[in-house]
């Protein structure tokens, strides 16, 4: 689970306003954010299985996003993922 002020934090840095939160950058922040907790949520808990399926799909959602800034707006996919030590 993200906390609100977290999820402000990530919205401040990667929005264009302090209610910015449908842009993909801001999305892309904070599935990373939730993808992180759960990966390290499941190194102590690795029989999580439907924890496992949730991490999964968010994966996905992500992976769909950055796929479609990619496709349309290149500058804006390598600055996200440069900020945010993404890997391609």
């Amino acid at each position: 689970m993200i906390t609100k002020e977290e999820k402000q934090e990530l919205v401040d840095r990667f929005g264009n306003g302090p209610n910015d939160t449908g842009t993909s950058e801001v999305q892309i922040a904070i599935f990373s954010k939730r993808i992180n907790r759960l990966t390290d949520h499941l190194k102590d808990h690795p029989n999580d299985h439907d924890t496992r399926h949730g991490l999964l799909k968010l994966v996905g959602k992500r992976r769909r996003l950055l796929n479609y800034l990619q496709e349309n707006e290149i500058e804006r996919y390598r600055s996200i993922i440069q900020e945010l030590g993404l890997r391609k």
